[in-house]
């Protein structure tokens, strides 16, 4: 009950600025019940456009996997399979294993998010440069396509030297040895700075009969592709936890996010869901009207309930398979887990013993002159 009551807040909360989004999902809801499939879409349409205005943020984050679930059942309920699929696979992000009742939804909608959830298992086991879809910021890790969009990252080569104070605390602290660190930062004058990184990078040089420097191009554009893509808050990309792994490894196999739902640690199925079914009946007896009984039930069940605080907590997984983890390291997978939790941090890299001799290996690959993954020419 105290959670229904939770919910009636939330709802309250939302109310000054975004009063019409609730009776809206409602609406689509009770649409899709009654076989307005069309209907329902277009109300589907103007709560997605209400929720995006400024000031509805938290609403939004709310509402993202019960809109993406009616959509994909509208679409497939009107034949749209591709489009009812694209949406399911949006859904399966907030909520990888749902189970729905075949007496409540059509049989193309049970076909449909079938389909979709073989699509994203299928992509889960593809080769580096494929990957689930996301449903979220949009970059190139929520998306799922991170190695293709590093593969067509445009880079044009440093600005500058990198000759500063600050070079042995940037990214090539993942290569420096302590004792190269100490000999770095007892250099007083920026041209000797610079006459020491000149060096460093020769040293790293795989090729160094030709003009050009593989090792250093490859590091330096995965490091300017993780400060585009991987920054947070005032924290450059390339210094991120994730930045790291990036710049370390290269591109992933594939990524993959998912919030992290109450009680999902538990074995109770209804520890994925915001409300118990005992909560329900005791929110639905709390009123003898029968519109409002209905309305209860409507706001306490369904897949709109699935994944709480999915905007501030989740869990984001990056797979590498065999061939792109360093030679040291005999695993035929390794997967490295990012947590995002309210007052515990942003993409906070879980170091487990696997990871960090992982991590460990490829510094050490990186110290030789050899990144983990072919560099690009």
């Amino acid at each position: 009950m105290r959670r229904y009551l939770a919910f009636l807040l939330f709802l309250a909360a939302v109310s000054g600025s975004a009063a019409s989004l609730p009776s809206l999902f409602y609406k689509a809801k009770e649409q899709f019940r009654m076989a307005n499939y069309a209907e329902s879409l277009k109300t589907l349409d103007v709560l997605q456009a209400e929720a995006e205005k400024p000031g509805n943020e938290a609403a939004r984050s709310q509402l993202a996997p019960g809109l993406a679930f009616y959509r994909g059942a509208c679409l497939a309920a009107l034949g749209r399979g591709d489009e009812a699929r694209e949406s399911f696979e949006t859904f399966l992000a907030y909520q990888p294993n749902p189970k729905l009742d075949p007496s409540l939804y059509p049989k193309k909608v049970i076909a449909a998010i079938d389909d979709a959830r073989k699509s994203v298992q299928k992509s889960a086991k593809s080769p580096a440069g494929s990957g689930a879809s996301e449903p979220s910021s949009g970059t190139p890790a929520e998306i799922g396509t991170f190695a293709a969009s590093y593969r067509a990252f445009k880079y044009e080569g440093p600005s500058s030297d990198g000759a500063d104070e600050n070079w042995a605390d940037g990214p090539a602290r993942y290569l420096l040895t302590s004792e190269q660190r100490a000999d770095y930062e007892r250099l007083s004058t920026l041209a000797e700075r610079s006459e020491y990184i000149t060096e460093f990078w020769k040293a790293h040089d795989p090729t160094p009969e030709t003009p050009e420097n593989e090792f250093r191009e490859e590091f330096e554009k995965r490091v300017a592709f993780a400060d585009l893509h991987l920054g947070q808050e005032e924290t450059r990309g390339s210094l991120t936890d994730r930045g790291m792994l990036f710049v370390l490894m290269g591109p992933p196999t594939w990524v993959g996010r998912r919030p992290i739902a109450t009680g999902e640690d538990t074995a109770d199925p209804e520890g994925m869901t915001r409300y118990s079914a005992l909560d329900t009946t005791q929110a639905v007896k709390s009123t003898t009207s029968p519109g409002q009984a209905a309305a209860i039930r409507g706001a306490m069940t369904g897949p709109a309930n699935t994944a709480p605080e999915s905007d501030s907590n989740w869990r984001e997984i990056w797979h590498y398979r065999r061939e792109l983890l360093p030679k040291a390291v005999s695993y035929q997978q390794v997967d490295f887990e990012f947590l995002t939790k309210r007052g515990y941090g942003k993409n906070v890299l879980q170091r487990d013993e696997i990871s960090l001799t992982t991590i460990e290996a490829a510094k050490s690959a990186g110290r030789s002159g050899i990144l983990v993954q072919k560099a690009s020419k």
